[in-house]
């Protein structure tokens, strides 16, 4: 009896230390796993929208799909719209219009304008750029023009600058070099095609004489160098206009549609397309697949630096401009939306899908080493491409981001085609006509 008591007592004594030993050890585990969870990040939960254009909604949405991954709470939807058609809709309504995205692209040159009108909402641009990775210097570039008064209201999105398109069969016919630097003042009127009364292309030719259509000195003063009189301006500037003014006379002379705000596009095409008259195209890197087209499926095109032509000796040099991604301001004290809208555009950026992203929007990445680019399966056109717009990018001047500086499009615009209206018989008669027109600029300022 007494053993079979000490037998039942060694039993429940063995059953108690196991039992004990389970219970610590669940205890352990369950620490363990919960300190282990409590280390990983939050995941994000919420809902916004997000503006793409159309050639854009593969790419952003396979960048969607990752967040949403990672994050399966949230709800992400993605507004079809063009990037300026987008601002428009809010320059005309306000940022709570249901058709506004909480993330959208935008051109470094509105950034001033939207931050004015209290579109943007400040973001971390810091800790983002830190997270995407790639920003050696992330002030001292494209990140540092979208900060306004202490306050990062942009992500950067891509470098631009112009390039220039040849066709190799065209320039074969006229006899032109293109391994060698082109002069534009010697070339046919029609050999390169430049849409000079649309300030975008037009700055390349007056950046070539250090022209400032509309500057801001220290103080705040504004400035243009085209209120001048003619008998005032250096010779440089002077010869500017003497090219502009025999180019115009010579499209003038043949009866083409450079001059026509409304033709010149189609003409340029029709010209540019193997067997045409024209050689050279100075265009942005998404012009490459449609110029592409009209040079033999791309067996006639050749892409070249801006600075490859040069306009009375010196290179053309157009901007170091860019695009952003913002948040709408109206999600500003809303943790929850700011934290998806960061991490959306931290994956938008993410430069692992630099490539993806250059095929689908024609945007180079600012963060991407070029190296990245030439190394990848893109196609040797997209490549050069690539390769021209960072070497043009390098050698050109910042672009302006102060607001008045808006009202330059419209200016230049209406002087240039003033020309096609007023027939000037002499390049003093056709500056007279820029002249007045950037005089009325200014006394808006």
């Amino acid at each position: 009896m007494k053993k079979l008591v000490s037998l039942l007592l060694i039993m429940v004594m063995m059953f108690s230390l196991v039992a004990c030993g389970s219970k610590e050890e669940v205890v352990e585990e369950t620490t363990a796993a919960a300190t282990e969870a409590s280390t990983e990040a939050p995941t994000l939960t919420g809902s916004i929208t997000v503006q793409a254009e159309t050639t854009w909604l593969e790419y952003y949405q396979a960048a969607i799909d990752r967040v949403k991954a990672a994050n399966p709470d949230v709800t992400i939807d993605i507004i079809e719209v063009g990037s300026f058609d987008h601002i428009d809709t809010i320059d005309k309504t306000d940022i709570t219009n249901t058709d506004v995205a909480d993330v959208f692209a935008l051109p470094a040159d509105r950034i001033f304008g939207l931050a004015q009108n209290q579109v943007l909402a400040s973001l971390d641009a810091q800790a983002m750029a830190a997270n995407v990775g790639g920003f050696a210097d992330y002030d001292g570039g494209l990140g540092g023009l979208f900060n306004i008064d202490g306050e990062y209201l942009a992500f950067p999105m891509n470098i631009e600058t112009l390039v220039n398109f040849a066709n190799t069969a065209n320039a074969a016919a006229a006899g032109i070099d293109l391994t060698q630097p082109i002069e534009f003042t010697t070339l046919d009127p029609e050999a390169m095609l430049v849409p000079a009364f649309n300030a975008w292309f037009g700055v390349a030719l007056t950046n070539a004489a250090g022209i400032e259509m509309l500057g801001m000195k220290d103080d705040g003063t504004l400035f243009s160098d085209l209120t001048e009189d003619w008998a005032n301006l250096p010779a440089e500037k002077q010869a500017v206009f003497t090219a502009l003014f025999n180019y115009w006379k010579a499209h003038n002379d043949k009866g083409t549609s450079l001059w026509d705000s409304s033709a010149a596009w189609g003409y340029m095409d029709t010209a540019f397309t193997s067997g045409g008259q024209t050689s050279v195209r100075l265009e942005g890197p998404w012009s490459t697949g449609s110029l592409s087209n009209l040079a033999n499926a791309g067996a006639d095109l050749a892409i070249l630096p801006i600075g490859q032509v040069t306009l009375n000796g010196a290179p053309l040099t157009h901007w170091q401009g860019g695009w952003g991604l913002g948040v709408n301001a109206r999600n500003e004290g809303d943790a929850e939306k700011m934290a998806l809208a960061q991490a959306v555009i931290e994956e938008i950026m993410n430069p692992e899908f630099a490539i993806d992203f250059f095929k689908a929007t024609g945007k180079i990445m600012a963060n991407v080493d070029p190296s990245v680019y030439a190394n990848s399966d893109m196609s040797d056109t997209d490549k050069t491409v690539v390769a021209a717009v960072i070497e043009s990018y390098k050698n050109a001047p910042a672009r302006p981001l102060f607001t008045e500086w808006g009202q330059v499009w419209g200016t230049w615009e209406t002087g240039l085609l003033s020309w096609a209206a007023v027939k000037p018989a002499t390049v003093e008669a056709a500056y007279a006509e820029v002249q007045a027109s950037f005089k009325a600029m200014m006394l808006n300022f």
